[in-house]
């Protein structure tokens, strides 16, 4: 009996979009800094609805919808890299639960935990801008590593 080799698919590396990440960044910072002046929780709670969804489902995301339409508009290019998106998307998500929780701590009448909530979500999105140290994707390689180490006992 003659059997064929199994067909090899080429595997195309995940590719994640640097301008991309920066103007989500961005709208992040503004829109929360928007949000915590002006006292209006319901900016937040929005945002950080965008973001969960963003995360769950990237190709629904609203924060990609606005760089495709807006992007180019503000001057940033396209600039894709070879790694893969998953730990972006958790750090969005992260992100995203922060800001709900900001928003939430506003309405339930603790504003003061809105505020730090909202302000740690302001530093943890400048500091990834500014150093390229993102937080919530650490988060997610630990996570990762807690995982195989538990799975593989």
């Amino acid at each position: 009996m003659i059997t064929s080799s199994p067909t090899r698919v080429p595997v195309t590396p995940a590719q994640t979009d640097l301008s991309a990440l920066k103007f989500n960044q961005y709208s992040v910072i503004g829109v929360t800094l928007l949000a915590l002046i002006s006292g209006l929780s319901v900016l937040t709670l929005l945002l950080g609805a965008a973001m969960l969804l963003g995360a769950v489902y990237p190709d629904l995301s609203p924060l990609r919808a606005a760089y495709r339409m807006f992007g180019q508009r503000l001057g940033l290019r396209p600039e894709v890299v070879e790694e893969d998106p998953r730990a972006h998307h958790f750090a969005q998500g992260v992100g995203g639960v922060f800001l709900l929780a900001s928003s939430l701590s506003g309405l339930a009448g603790l504003p003061l935990l809105g505020l730090g909530l909202g302000l740690m979500v302001i530093a943890l999105a400048s500091l990834n801008l500014s150093q390229k140290i993102c937080v919530g994707c650490l988060m997610y390689f630990q996570y990762r590593r807690l995982r195989y180490t538990v799975l593989s006992r």
